[in-house]
């Protein structure tokens, strides 16, 4: 019994010191990484700042509420007097105090109207994404609380042909006595900028910002500081300051408010694309979309601009009879002169805005161009992704966020539980005091590609399209239940606002006499064709003739091979009238696709137009002898009519026709289950 008590206890005492040692350590680990933390304070907990006790400006951002912004004016084409509710002049929004803004996060859309004090670029032997604090500049808690604490531009300086990453850095301060930065310049070893008087003065960056990039001559950054915040308060300047610095890829137009660094980074050679510096003084929100509405003359016309496939390079012109470079800004010109032509009252692009494939690999530099005709214009747009469009570069979501930030956009993300990014809907009000919503335009998000199991690990590039979903599905039924009925053909209540205007204006339309209580009627828009637009067109009654028109089979079937039903459970199931004498018309009448850049027809299916826009780009596929071509909707009667024709590069009009309202074919009689 002694002999069994003291093997007992001389195990014990072996594993007593080993066991002691873990617990000890585990003890160690935990007082370390859980209990012990850092006491920030209530400043940086709240993201007031650094700064929070220190002599910061007070003033109030731009937008505040005593400013006023103008919408833009009336509808092109619309030049009748009367009432504007639409042209109105409206506060700001002021709901975003520049105060509150985190003064260590780069994010470029942020409105801020804080000052830059310090420059830096920094070269990092890994992704400084991961290693941010290892490879930013030296500081000092001192320098953090009076200067502002680092903070890194994302884009890589050498992303193209340099040897390691490199960043520019910036600080933000919102003290009153700290010089703010004026100016910057891109200058040789050899030269320096001017002599300016004080308190202006100039300061170098230590490193080039060509840095790590072979056989390149040394450019380096500098940076002009002036006056402190409190002096241009007090004496005017506020707008001399730079408050945002980015970086662009390729030659395109800068991003909204931005401007470029006189001299580029690198320039173009042809293999890598030109590299700019840009900044931005003070904020200006980009110009609003007016409300969708009718002219009085009760017309709205859509113009659909499809698979642009821009790139980070200007481009290369594909299947054209004469082999030409600089295809997006061709593509740009030509989009330009159709919107003066057939003056849109909005603009929707269906997708494939950006090549992918590897050529846009800067998502922000090709956003920055893709709209230009149209906002050059003023003309209010929508859009909806392709499967390419995320290719390369930013998230969906990352990209809706600068799509909704560009002047004159109505994209919508929509909400987060339906699947894709791009579920939403317009309305198209009437142009009377009553703004009674004429014409509904749904737009949803066809997805990119279905992946399987081998291809989640990354085995080979999805070649399966992928399909709308039956979350989508449930959303799009829960909004078309949400519009109210009106009575059609709409008159418009103008008796009090516009006199004889309306009564003559309704006596010249050539809408139908009989009443009905019913929806507006509906266009829809996404970019992957559905399986039914290949399926037999309905018969015209009247001529025996299938109801298909334009040109299609000149490439195979772009839809995709899986479906959750959207024609069948949401198409056909939601009707303009619920009504029995309603005779089961769908609401939604057209679907416009892009994706196939040689089909351009337009079939009708159990009742549903099922459009395509045809390829408008020269930086897309084509076909030697078909036209690049662009699909408008010409909507009038204050909705009750619907047409639809195309416009060729070289300014021809094809296949006019009348797909809903007075001059349509008769309704589709089959069953629709």
């Amino acid at each position: 019994m002694a002999f069994s008590l003291f093997r007992v206890f001389r195990f014990l005492r072996s594993i007593c010191v080993p066991v002691t040692a873990i617990v000890s350590f585990s003890c160690l680990l935990t007082v370390i990484f859980i209990l012990y933390q850092p006491t920030p304070g209530p400043g940086e907990l709240q993201r007031v700042g650094w700064q929070s006790w220190d002599d910061v400006s007070a003033y109030a951002p731009t937008g505040s509420g005593d400013e006023t912004t103008s919408i833009p004016p009336a509808a092109p084409g619309d030049s009748n007097g009367g009432v504007d509710w639409w042209n109105v002049t409206i506060p700001v929004d002021s709901t975003v105090d520049s105060v509150s803004l985190p003064l260590d996060v780069w994010n470029p859309l942020l409105p801020h109207d804080t000052g830059l004090s310090e420059l830096s670029i920094e070269r990092c032997m890994i992704n400084p994404k991961v290693a941010n604090s290892i490879c930013r500049p030296a500081t000092t808690p001192e320098q953090d609380a009076i200067k502002g604490k680092w903070v890194r531009v994302e884009h890589d300086l050498n992303f193209q042909s340099g040897m390691w990453y490199l960043n520019i850095w910036y600080r933000r301060t919102r003290r009153l006595d700290i010089p703010l930065i004026t100016e910057v310049k891109l200058l040789p070893a050899a030269e320096r900028p001017p002599t300016v008087e004080p308190p202006y003065e100039w300061h170098k960056v230590a490193r080039s910002i060509r840095d790590g990039v072979p056989r390149t001559p040394s450019l380096y950054l500098w940076y002009k500081t002036g006056k402190t915040t409190r002096q241009m308060t007090v004496k005017g300047g506020r707008e001399e300051y730079i408050t945002e610095m980015d970086v662009l890829y390729g030659d395109s137009r800068n991003w909204w408010g931005f401007e470029k660094v006189e001299t580029p980074v690198l320039e173009s050679d042809g293999r890598k694309e030109s590299v700019w510096v840009t900044y931005r003084k003070k904020y200006q929100a980009p110009p609003k979309a007016q409300p969708l509405h009718f002219s009085r003359e009760g017309r709205f016309k859509i113009l659909q601009v499809a698979d642009l496939h821009f790139s980070v390079s200007p481009g290369v012109c594909r299947e054209t009879p004469a082999p030409c470079k600089d295809s997006d800004n061709r593509t740009t010109s030509l989009v330009s002169r159709v919107i003066a032509e057939e003056k849109p009252d909005l603009v929707v692009f269906s997708g494939d805005q950006l090549n992918g494939q590897g050529t846009s690999w800067d998502s922000e530099s090709v956003l920055a161009k893709f709209a230009a005709a149209v906002t050059d214009a003023g003309v209010p747009w929508a859009a909806v992704f392709g499967n390419h469009d995320d290719e390369d570069g930013l998230s969906r979501e990352e990209q809706a966020k600068l799509l909704q930030a560009m002047p004159y956009s109505l994209m919508q993300p929509g909400p987060k539980d339906v699947h894709g990014v791009g579920n939403y809907v317009l309305k198209v009000m009437s142009a009377d005091a009553s703004k009674t919503h004429l014409l509904t335009l749904y737009f949803l998000d066809s997805g990119a590609y279905s992946r399987g199991t081998l291809d989640w690990f990354g085995f080979w590039h999805p070649t399966e399209y992928d399909w709308i979903r039956e979350s989508q599905i449930e959303w799009f039924l829960q909004e078309s239940a949400s519009i109210n009925a009106l009575e059609r053909p709409f008159t418009p209540d103008g008796a009090q606002d516009f006199g004889d205007i309306w009564k003559r204006q309704s006596t010249d339309q050539l809408t139908p006499d009989a009443k009905k209580l019913a929806k507006p009627n509906a266009l829809m828009f996404f970019h992957i064709p559905l399986q039914e637009s290949y399926d037999t067109a309905d018969t015209n009654p009247s001529t025996s003739q299938p109801l298909d028109v334009g040109m299609h089979g000149l490439e195979g079937k772009g839809s995709a091979k899986k479906t959750d039903g959207f024609f069948e459970k949401a198409l056909l199931a939601t009707k303009e009238s619920e009504h029995v004498a309603g005779g089961g018309i769908p609401e939604v009448k057209v679907v416009g696709n892009g994706h196939c850049h040689i089909t351009e027809n337009c079939r009708r299916v159990r009742g549903v137009w099922l459009c395509f826009g045809g390829g408008g780009s020269y930086s897309g596929y084509g076909k030697v002898g078909f036209d690049r071509r662009f699909r408008i909707y010409d909507v009038s009667d204050y909705g009750e009519t619907i047409k639809t024709y195309k416009r060729t590069e070289h300014d021809e009009i094809v296949d006019e026709m009348v797909l809903a309202g007075r001059g349509a074919p008769p309704p589709y009689e089959g069953v629709t289950r």
